[in-house]
């Protein structure tokens, strides 16, 4: 090839900025509800026709109209290892454009950052991915194992429409695959101008969402009225949004704070985690979820006329239960609502714990020590729950990896679903600096 038409090369790290941005313009807010939920399928479309302008064949599965996922395979130069699956999601939780400071779909360039509902939530990390293989595609690259692409739909509301419908109707497509990476991991926390840690995932708590159901004797409300549903709810609601369950320090929150202890000098206390907690700043409020299990009323539903007691109420509580605490979780929860009150669960999904160990693990720490010198990769926690539970399920071992070098004084935890959510532009670019060593020798 001659200089001028390599030198005609998009960069992948300008690249990644217009693919994000792009991604960020396409409505894809998932409501919960298949008749409101928006833009999945337009999205795919857009992730299958950029990978086929390089040459790479995807094929795209809808589990219901408009839902829709899309999968590709890159061949490796080894085909007798097993393969890494790079996993991310489309899909974004809705935004109130009243409560911005921009359009969230605007996709807008502002100081520094790019802005928009899914700018770390994740397009970001679909966008650094295809920058990446466009770039491979365009020079001839080849990882040394196969890599299989993901992006998924409905993975805020609990992916049954997205990853739990590929791994149950088309897992031929993740043959071969050992070890995945996806979203909220190797992100940076600095301690001081010269040193980062970078959280790697290898940990994520379980997803226990369920309703309550309260029964009572409906009646005029303008009457005396002891058997009421919304009373009996409400006081079940308010023990369990009061509660806070004991601490239980797990091998991965138990490593990380070895290493963050270190790090800052904090005196670690075994039987008191949340005085080192409490010293993290802006990443105290993710860590400190991963301590215990968590319960947290988030609607509620009864009535139906402003004189009338109903006969039912309804709640809804987001429970994260720690790994082998589930089961626990739910007798808690019996104990704290009383008999009369009915649990019944959404969504079940089991939380996830592996090592941080192995080639993979060397790989990322290799890539970020690369790419910044005051890297200190560690293992943690995420509160929430991903697409990895359902890839789990196919025996892979699965981590969070997708970097981002963050400003010191960025609350990155308060963006996942908050306002004014964006990403650093220079961050994106280490991202997609990260991704391509990382990948090219995993």
């Amino acid at each position: 090839m001659t200089s001028d038409a390599a030198s005609a090369r998009p960069d992948p790290t300008a690249e990644v900025v217009d693919l994000c941005r792009d991604l960020l313009r396409i409505d894809t807010t998932n409501t919960g509800d298949n008749d409101t939920s928006v833009g999945e399928r337009r999205a795919a479309e857009y992730v299958a026709e950029k990978l086929a302008e390089v040459g790479v064949e995807s094929v795209l599965h809808e589990s219901a109209p408009g839902r829709a996922n899309v999968v590709a395979r890159i061949p490796g130069t080894d085909p007798s290892r097993g393969a890494l699956l790079v996993h991310g999601h489309l899909d974004v939780v809705p935004a109130d454009a009243d409560e911005w400071s921009v359009g969230p779909f605007s996709g807008e360039l502002r100081d520094g950052y790019l802005w928009g509902r899914g700018a770390i939530d994740m397009k970001d990390f679909d966008a650094m991915v295809l920058a990446v293989v466009r770039h491979w595609q365009r020079t001839g690259v080849r990882p040394p194992r196969d890599i299989v692409l993901a992006y998924t739909a409905d993975e805020e509301a609990g992916s049954d429409y997205g990853a739990r419908f590929l791994v149950d109707n088309h897992r031929g497509l993740f043959d071969g695959c050992t070890e995945a990476i996806g979203e909220v991991g190797g992100f940076s926390y600095s301690v001081n101008d010269s040193q980062r840690l970078y959280l790697i995932e290898t940990a994520e708590k379980g997803i226990d969402w369920l309703r309550l159901h309260a029964k009572g004797r409906p009646g005029h409300g303008s009457m005396m009225h002891d058997d009421n549903a919304v009373t009996a709810l409400a006081e079940a609601v308010a023990r369990i949004g009061r509660h806070r369950f004991p601490v239980v320090v797990t091998d991965t929150v138990r490593a990380f704070l070895t290493e963050v202890s270190d790090l800052l000098g904090i005196e670690l206390d075994p039987d008191d985690p949340e005085t080192a907690i409490a010293k993290l700043g802006p990443i105290a409020n993710i860590i400190g979820a991963t301590i215990r299990n968590t319960a947290n009323p988030t609607r509620l539903s009864a009535g139906y006329k402003d004189n009338v007691i109903p006969g039912r109420a309804t709640a809804t509580i987001d429970c994260r239960s720690l790994p082998g605490q589930s089961e626990l979780l739910e007798r808690q929860l019996r104990e704290l609502v009383g008999p009369d009150i009915a649990i019944e669960y959404v969504q079940r999904q089991p939380a996830l714990e592996t090592t941080f160990d192995g080639d993979l693990v060397e790989a990322m720490s290799a890539a970020l020590r690369a790419e910044d010198p005051g890297a200190r990769p560690v293992p943690y926690m995420l509160s929430g729950g991903t697409d990895a539970k359902a890839f789990s399920q196919l025996g892979i071992r699965c981590f969070g990896f997708a970097p981002l070098r963050l400003p010191a004084d960025l609350n990155f935890s308060a963006l996942f679903h908050g306002i004014d959510e964006r990403v650093p532009v220079d961050g994106l670019q280490f991202g997609v600096r990260v991704l391509d060593r990382f990948l090219r020798t995993c």
